[in-house]
C-alpha cells in the first residue's frame, strides 16, 4: 500500500496566517488571497448553492450561509459563519507551495491554472459527498444538481426560508434509509437508488464508520470505500479528494480521461490503457495532483476549448 504523500500533513502549518475579517451588521469582510469563490463553487465538488447576483446562498453542514467576492482580494460572509466558511472553503491551503510542486513545462496545466488560479478544494461533509457522487455516475452537472436538491427536498429537514426559498439539509443516512429505494428512485435516481440506499442503510445500522477512512493510507481507504455498495474507485477518489482532504488522489472520470488522452497522448491515444492514465497522473503531477486534477477538470468542462469533448459528455 502507498503511504500518505509526504508533505500533505504539514500544508496548513507552513501557509500564512488567515488574515482577521472586518465585521459589519449585516456581513463580515474576509481578506483572501488566491482565491475564486464562483470557480470553487461552480467547478464540480459540490452541487447545492444558489447564486444571485454574486452571492451564494447554501447550507455547511445545517448551517445557512451568505458568502460573496465583491473583489478578488475580499469575501463577505454572513456573521458569526467565518471560521466555518474558511474551513470549507480551505482558505488556508497554500497554493503558492502547492504550485511550485508543478510540473514545470506542461503548457496544458498552466493554461487551466491561468484559467481559474485561485480555484479550490473544499472540504465537505463525508456523508453528503460519498452521498452526491453515487448519484453522479454518468451524469452531467446540471443533473447531479437536481438530484441533489429533490433528495433535499424530500427527505432533509428545512433549515431556512430566503426569498421564498426553502433551503434544506441533506438528507441523513437514516432518512435515505427509511425513505426506501423506490422514493430514491423517484427522486431520478434511476439504478443508482438501489446503491444509495443500500450505503446509506449499512451507515444508518451502524455497519461502516464513515470516520475509517481517515486513519487509513491512500490506497487502503479507496479500497475500504469501494466496499460500500455502487462505490467505484472514482466514487472513492472524488469522495477522498472533497471530503476527507486527500490532496494526492487524482481521480479520473470520463472528463479527465478524454483531457488526458487528448492533451497528453495525441496521436496515441487510443492505445493507452486506463492503468497507463493513472500511472501517468501519479507520475506526473507531483504530490498535490488531486489540485491538478480539478484545474484540469473545471477547463476542460466550462472553458468551452474542448469543444469535441463537450459533445460527447
Amino acid at each position: 500500500m502507498n503511504p500518505r504523500i509526504k508533505g500533505l500533513s504539514d500544508i496548513h502549518r507552513t501557509s500564512p496566517a488567515l488574515p482577521k475579517p472586518t465585521a459589519s451588521s449585516s456581513f463580515t469582510l474576509f481578506p483572501v488571497t488566491h482565491f475564486d469563490l464562483a470557480a470553487t463553487l461552480n467547478s464540480g465538488q459540490v452541487f447545492h448553492w444558489h447564486e444571485q447576483d454574486g452571492v451564494f446562498l447554501g447550507l455547511i453542514g445545517g448551517e445557512l450561509v451568505r458568502v460573496s467576492q465583491p473583489e478578488p482580494g475580499m469575501l463577505q460572509i454572513s456573521p458569526g459563519h467565518e471560521e466555518l466558511v474558511s474551513r470549507y472553503l480551505a482558505l488556508d491551503h497554500d497554493l503558492a507551495k502547492m504550485q511550485r510542486t508543478l510540473p514545470k513545462r506542461d503548457a496544458h496545466l498552466k493554461r487551466a491554472l491561468k484559467y481559474s488560479p485561485g480555484l479550490r478544494i473544499l472540504r465537505q461533509p463525508r456523508w453528503e459527498c460519498l452521498a452526491t457522487f453515487i448519484t453522479s455516475s454518468l451524469k452531467q452537472v446540471a443533473h447531479i444538481r437536481q438530484i441533489s436538491l429533490t433528495l433535499r427536498e424530500r427527505f432533509g429537514h428545512p433549515v431556512a426560508t430566503v426569498n421564498g426559498v426553502v433551503l434544506h439539509a441533506y438528507p441523513t443516512p437514516e432518512a435515505l434509509a427509511q425513505a426506501g429505494e423506490a422514493a430514491l428512485r423517484a427522486c431520478g435516481l434511476g439504478y443508482r437508488a438501489k446503491f444509495l440506499h443500500q450505503t446509506a442503510s449499512r451507515i444508518a445500522e451502524g455497519n461502516f464508520d464513515l470516520e475509517a477512512p481517515a486513519a487509513l493510507d491512500d490506497e487502503a481507504a479507496c479500497e475500504l470505500l469501494c466496499t460500500l455498495p455502487g462505490v467505484g474507485p472514482k466514487i472513492a477518489q472524488c469522495t477522498l479528494l472533497f471530503a476527507y482532504e486527500r490532496l494526492g488522489v487524482f481521480p479520473i472520470d470520463v472528463w479527465i480521461e478524454r483531457a488526458l488522452r487528448e492533451l497528453y497522448f495525441a496521436g496515441a491515444a487510443e492505445n493507452v490503457s486506463a492503468r497507463e492514465l493513472r500511472e501517468f497522473a501519479v507520475t506526473h503531477f507531483g504530490p498535490f495532483r488531486g489540485y491538478a486534477q480539478q484545474w484540469l477538470f473545471h477547463h476542460a468542462r466550462t472553458s468551452g476549448t474542448f469543444s469535441r469533448l463537450r459533445k460527447v459528455v
